[in-house]
């Protein structure tokens, strides 16, 4: 879609959020952003779910937020701006283009017990919460309890499009509000150049109900890898619906601002030159596993390009997918980089992948799995009552693994750890 100013591609309007709170007078001025506590819990209320509970948790306040689920950046098109969140909120038409609203520095998180969810927190205060993005925004937080005779597939179901519906009242509300910054995302392909064509493969985990990401909607079990233009995650056309492995979980906020993406943006016209993105299914069964790699190391190939970022989503049985499709790139004459997480155990000394590459030798660390944290007492939590990995109170002193702090250890870029081998005298 062509702009006045003759751009072709996503404007994205970045309007700075720094306060936060429920108030009257709903509206964004100078990065304090009022919502209507009453208006927002009415974009939540399901039939699924009894209640609900809405609460502002916010940086270097002594909270702890449990049981998180997903998290998203607030956003939208406007009224008339075509839709984010396609296939939810929107029709599943590709987006990527026009105008898209973002609040920057805040999220909506979702909280509470859902069936194979896994325990992930966040701490807004002390030296945890440097470990999460989540640390550092303005975090509303929806609680919730599930109607009598509700299926969990509903309540999830009804969680997912309240989160969204909110996520975009906000964002509506800087509509007419100057933005602090413009970005202008160009669309693919990029023109020719003498640099080397970059890209991204981002593996997409399709373990079934309560394990699976949607591309427009829609699980990507069962399909082969496709290629988008990475302006359409910036629109939501891929919403997180896994919740294991909470160290290592995508959130939809990490989708919408996929940090491997940036860097490549970043980078494109210097040093290289931005090839595109290609998501792909992470299959259980390890002949599917194969035929993704073969398929996406294929299409890298036919979009021309010298190298790909492969990341992940969930565990160990993950690696093998990153694993596979390095190797894969490589036996195609390409580079693979992978980026994985290590569960070395809590000292460091096991082995650090369970399925490592077989040829391809270039990956990146975003730390170890296993490693031991303390964190200290809180005020209050939010999400539940009790922590279900060790049985203590939500808002007690307790020692876990990194594992458990919210997308810590993110395998597609977005963390601040990473291991290196032990100095020695």
């Amino acid at each position: 879609m062509a702009q006045g100013n003759g751009f072709t591609g996503l404007k994205r309007l970045v309007h700075q959020v720094r306060t936060a709170e429920f108030g009257n007078n709903p509206g964004l001025n100078n990065g304090h952003l009022v919502a209507s506590m009453d208006d927002l819990q009415e974009l939540v209320s399901n039939r699924a779910l009894a209640s609900t509970r809405l609460s502002w948790a916010l940086p270097g306040e002594s909270v702890r937020i449990v049981k998180i689920l997903d998290a998203l950046e607030p956003r939208t098109k406007g009224p008339t701006g075509g839709g984010i969140f396609p296939g939810f909120l929107g029709p599943a038409t590709p987006q990527g283009t026009g105008e898209t609203h973002v609040l920057k520095g805040a999220a909506v998180v979702v909280a509470g017990k859902l069936p194979r969810a896994q325990e992930g927190m966040v701490q807004m205060s002390g030296p945890a919460a440097e470990l999460s993005f989540l640390g550092s925004t303005q975090n509303l937080v929806i609680e919730f309890e599930p109607a009598e005779g509700a299926t969990w597939a509903q309540v999830d179901d009804a969680l997912r499009l309240g989160a969204m519906r909110v996520a975009v009242a906000l964002a509506a509300l800087a509509l007419e509000v100057e933005p602090d910054s413009v970005d202008e995302l160009a669309a693919l392909p990029r023109p020719a150049s003498d640099l080397p064509r970059v890209g991204a493969i981002v593996n997409l985990q399709t373990q079934g109900a309560f394990k699976d990401v949607f591309v427009y909607g829609r699980t990507m079990a069962n399909s082969l890898p496709t290629a988008i233009d990475p302006n359409e995650l910036d629109d939501g056309a891929v919403v997180s619906g896994q919740y294991g492995h909470p160290g290592l979980k995508n959130p939809t906020f990490v989708h919408q601002n996929n940090p491997v993406v940036a860097a490549l943006r970043e980078r494109d016209g210097k040093d290289l030159t931005f090839g595109g993105v290609i998501l792909s299914p992470e299959p259980v069964d390890q002949t599917l596993k194969e035929l993704t790699s073969a398929h996406a190391a294929r299409l890298a190939r036919q979009m021309g390009l010298d190298a790909a970022v492969v990341t992940k989503e969930g565990g160990g049985n993950a690696d093998s997918d990153i694993s596979l499709k390095v190797d894969a790139l490589e036996a195609m004459g390409l580079v693979g980089i992978g980026i994985f997480a290590e569960m070395s155990g809590p000292e460091g000394l096991g082995p650090p992948l369970v399925g490592p590459p077989t040829t391809a030798t270039a990956m990146v660390s975003t730390g170890n799995y296993d490693e031991r944290i303390t964190l200290g007492p809180v005020d209050r939590a939010l999400g539940g009552e009790v922590v279900d990995l060790n049985g203590l109170e939500a808002s007690a002193e307790m020692t876990l693994p990194v594992a458990a702090i919210y997308a810590s250890l993110s395998p597609i870029g977005w963390g601040r750890l990473t291991c290196a081998m032990e100095a020695t005298a």
